[in-house]
């Protein structure tokens, strides 16, 4: 070994770390412990380049084991020719990191816009009361409209909530008359308040 400051700037192999080629050839061989001691040597720069971009810990946790999950997939695809594994490795972890940013985005656009196109609309309490003002007015003006039989049977059933045998019984009328007044005042009312609209 040299002697440090004579020029030579080669370290030892197990300076070095593992042969991380040799590792992934025998990843995509399906080997898992060649997997693991691949994930021991890199886990540390993959995860920090994730937080880095993704910067939120617990997210950066899930993209960089997706990360790894893409490079055990995908391992027979790594061609020594065209780079180390290291970078290949860290652009997968990149694009990875990179698309939950986008994704991330994406969605806090869509709950932004939701809350903008379904947020209440302030509404007019004066205009409200004055609406039910109005109705109330119509109603009652179709009320009067109706025969004194009619009126008193439509308003002892749907004023005063009772039965059509109940409204018989209090107006001392028979059953048939009682419901034939009913109707006959609510087909009034009906055309009376169609043409109020």
């Amino acid at each position: 070994m040299a002697a440090v400051g004579s020029g030579d700037t080669s370290l030892p192999t197990a300076a070095m770390g593992p042969d991380l080629v040799a590792l992934l050839t025998r990843a995509a061989r399906g080997d898992e412990a060649a997997f693991a001691e691949l994930y021991d040597a890199t886990a540390s720069r993959l995860h920090g380049l994730v937080v880095r971009v993704v910067r939120d810990r617990a997210q950066s946790e899930e993209v960089t084991q997706d990360a790894y999950l893409d490079i055990w997939r995908h391992c027979t695809r790594y061609d020594p020719a065209k780079g180390s594994p290291l970078s290949w490795m860290m652009t997968i972890a990149h694009r990875k990191a990179v698309d939950r940013v986008r994704s991330a985005e994406a969605s806090k656009a869509r709950e932004v816009t939701y809350e903008a196109t379904t947020v209440d609309r302030e509404h007019d309490s004066t205009l409200e009361q004055v609406e039910v003002r109005l109705d109330q007015q119509r109603v009652r003006r179709a009320l009067a409209s109706l025969t004194d039989t009619q009126r008193g049977a439509v308003e002892l059933a749907y004023l005063g909530g009772h039965t059509h045998t109940e409204v018989a019984a209090l107006l001392d009328i028979p059953l048939g008359t009682a419901k034939t007044r009913i109707r006959d005042g609510l087909i009034r009312l009906r055309d009376t308040l169609e043409v109020t609209a």
